[in-house]
């Protein structure tokens, strides 16, 4: 299937700008022309388009994923199929990919690369506690917004595409992040996807992944059979704490590596407040000879003074020891992203001790000050402590859900957030109440974030389909479909009986679901009946018509004196079809011997 710019997909997402393609899918911005938003639709190509089986595990993992809704988890608004092709459609998020951050910027500090995959990780524990495994995880899935919050992608897409080795032993997906389980084919679960993101913290954290090659079988074996370099190798000054937390999240066997999402987490955070290393020099035991008496006691003092005299050398020792070294210029940082500052830091001989701390008016990640300040002279390894922006004070998204817009906006707002309204139908919020936020309700964010509330419609109308010219039987039908039922009266018609006339709304209408349309039906007309066999009299045929719904007229023609009041003749003959409440002509055979009736003078 060819898509262009302008493309209508599926009557509904207008194609605008092509974001990636791959073997497996294409991606497109595209505007939702029913709520009028942008997003990302991923369509199914390559053999996979094709392929029925996948196709149903592709239905049936999108469908579970529409359920996942959590902020580091790209959001999923609608799936279906468009021309025998499934698509998704889903959040659109503006930012770059965690493969983008590492291949532009190298090797993150440690505490950035944390907070980054605890964002992963969270997402992740939403999700498996929910049953959905990602089986997919690598920085290329991983975006950050403009607000630097990181959001996981192509949950239960990647499950769909198995990502696995194949009977013939080809790969599909990216091997580089892989778990051994994946490698040989074997049954995954939750730990796979913990696997992957212990790769992408390795990755973050030197600029490298923990196995690479020329050939994917290759890469797939080393997953299964080899090592890892510790990361502290590639990169000195990653803490040992912080390194044992990714060797064990790349464990071979899965019950070596940590058991659930919130393990990870907690050990991740055990490791960013592990205390640093410290060289303590302690003075040695003084010995007192047990045979000594009263000589001892009364020279005790000097047993002091030898214990501080040794005190002081192991000090002063000390001081040769561990403060030698030449004396560097501490460099000026504030201002600097803190990256950058780490790196001059460290290219001197000096170790940051980095402490975040919360601005309004510094832009998240610079220097906000430093010590010893600048131009400073201090050993080489000495520490400099530079206090880093971590940005605007975190606030808890207030409870929202069910108020009304109005009040919402007012609450999001005192709170000091910044207030976007989204609306969708809803068949249980009453319209104008809000649906959800993003970020959801309780969260703790940057003061001042956009916070998004999808705000209700109400019921989703319903369009009235076009039913005049259909036959009854298929206008039902077309009702009962749409979720409407129909009312219906019939009506005397030329038109073939049981054919749709007149709809109530008309074509087009949009109404609430299960309203009525009222439908009049053609009905088959009549036949006059026969009233000139045997002459009945005038008031007999008249009697006749009336009954069968017709208006009668008289009138006189000359006929066999032996009929005299009787009927002779009728118009329209006996048998045709007309509408009731038409008028049918009598003929009567006059009395000649009657007195004819004067007619008044004008």
């Amino acid at each position: 299937m060819i898509i262009a710019r302008d493309t209508m997909i599926d009557g509904r997402y207008r194609a605008m700008k092509r974001l990636g393609a791959g073997g497996m899918a294409e991606v497109w911005c595209a505007e939702d022309e029913v709520l009028g938003r942008r997003v990302a639709v991923k369509l199914l190509g390559g053999r996979y388009a094709t392929d029925p089986e996948f196709h149903e595990r592709f239905r049936r993992e999108a469908q579970a994923a529409a359920g996942l809704t959590h902020p580091n988890i790209v959001g999923i608004f609608d799936r279906s199929e468009w021309e025998g092709t499934p698509y998704i459609a889903m959040e659109l998020v503006d930012g770059q990919t965690l493969k983008e951050l590492v291949t532009e910027r190298g090797p993150l500090p440690p505490h950035i690369a944390v907070g980054l995959v605890e964002q992963v990780l969270r997402a992740l524990a939403y999700a498996h506690r929910r049953g959905i495994v990602h089986r997919d995880i690598k920085p290329q899935n991983v975006i950050l917004d403009p607000e630097g919050e990181a959001k996981v992608a192509d949950f239960g897409i990647a499950r769909a595409g198995n990502s696995e080795m194949t009977q013939t032993g080809a790969i599909v997906g990216t091997v580089q992040y892989l778990s051994p389980e994946q490698a040989n084919g074997h049954p995954v679960d939750r730990r796979s996807d913990l696997y992957s993101a212990g790769i992408v913290l390795y990755e973050l954290l030197t600029g490298h992944v923990p196995f690479d090659g020329e050939a994917p079988v290759s890469i797939a074996l080393k997953h299964v059979n080899e090592r890892p370099v510790p990361p502290g190798q590639l990169r000195p000054g990653i803490p040992p704490a912080l390194e044992a937390v990714v060797l064990r999240a790349l464990e071979k066997d899965p019950n070596l590596r940590f058991q659930s999402a919130e393990e990870f987490i907690a050990a991740l955070e055990q490791a960013r407040h592990a205390p640093t290393r410290r060289i303590v020099a302690e003075p040695p035991p003084v010995v007192v000879d047990p045979y000594v008496e009263e000589e001892v006691e009364r020279s005790r003092w000097w047993l002091w003074a030898l214990g501080l005299l040794v005190i002081a050398a192991l000090a002063v020792g000390a001081f040769f020891l561990f403060a030698g070294g030449e004396k560097v210029t501490v460099p000026n940082l504030v201002g600097r992203n803190a990256d950058d500052a780490i790196a001059i830091l460290q290219r001197r001989g000096l170790e940051p001790d980095i402490e975040n701390v919360v601005s309004d008016e510094v832009k998240r990640d610079e220097v906000i000050s430093q010590n010893p300040e600048a131009g400073s002279e201090v050993r080489e390894g000495a520490a400099v402590e530079i206090r880093v922006s971590a940005g605007r004070e975190q606030v808890t998204v207030p409870a929202v859900v069910g108020t009304s817009q109005e009040e919402a906006e007012q609450a999001l707002e005192a709170a000091g957030f910044k207030p976007k309204v989204e609306r969708a139908y809803s068949d249980s919020v009453p319209e104008g109440d809000v649906i959800s936020s993003s970020p959801e309700q309780g969260r703790s964010v940057s003061k001042g974030r956009t916070i998004t509330l999808t705000v209700s419609r109400g019921r989703e109308g319903v369009t009235v389909p076009g039913l005049v010219g259909n036959t009854r039987e298929g206008a039902e039908q077309a009702l009962q479909s749409a979720g409407l039922s129909a009312d219906v009266t019939e009506r005397e018609s030329s038109e073939p009986p049981g054919t749709v006339l007149e709809q109530n709304p008309a074509n087009g209408t949009t109404v609430a679901p299960g309203s009525t349309v009222a439908l009049v039906v053609a009905k088959e007309r009549p036949q006059i009946p026969d009233v000139t066999t045997d002459n009945p009299t005038a008031e007999e045929a008249t009697q006749a018509l009336e009954d069968a719904g017709y208006k009668v007229k008289t009138v006189e023609r000359q006929g066999d004196p032996a009929l005299v009041g009787r009927v002779i003749g009728q118009s329209p003959a006996a048998g045709t079809r007309r509408s009731t409440g038409g008028t049918v002509t009598i003929a009567v055979v006059p009395d000649p011997n009657a007195t004819p009736t004067a007619t008044p003078t004008p």
